[in-house]
């Protein structure tokens, strides 16, 4: 059996950053255990880093996708991603799902764009202009 390949965290395209989902876990991939306020705080720290390697940032995030095991979770998991979006409200979906990834009970992705201030470094890649990978 071969191994499934490593998604990108990020793909940027016309200006516009499309976050992969973001699940509770550790830089190195291990599952953070947790209350669902602790696992979607891990979420977010997981989605700042991947909107700042990709030259963004929640204020810009236009829509978001949030996939629960239990929506009997979602007021506390709203009360954390509230905190993220205080002023800015992004489109948001919230689906109840069977089962996700590594056992965890909640996934993020996100759609956002590129900050694109004058002076802000660009990072090179081999891709076009038009598509990134991150």
């Amino acid at each position: 059996m071969s191994a499934i390949p490593k998604p990108s965290q990020a793909i940027k395209a016309s200006g516009l950053v499309f976050v992969s989902g973001q699940i509770p876990a550790d830089k190195h991939g291990n599952v953070i255990e947790g209350s669902i306020e602790e696992c979607t705080e891990a979420v977010f720290v997981n989605l700042a880093a991947v909107l700042e390697a990709s030259n963004s940032s929640f204020n810009k995030v236009l829509k978001t996708t949030v996939f629960l095991s239990d929506m009997a979770d979602f007021a506390r998991m709203n009360s954390v991603y509230e905190k993220y979006f205080s002023g800015h409200k992004p489109a948001r979906s919230c689906v109840a799902v069977r089962e996700l990834p590594k056992g965890v009970h909640i996934e993020i992705e996100l759609v956002a764009l590129e900050d694109n201030v004058p002076g802000k470094a660009q990072k090179a890649s081999h891709r076009s202009a038009e598509e990134e990978q991150v």
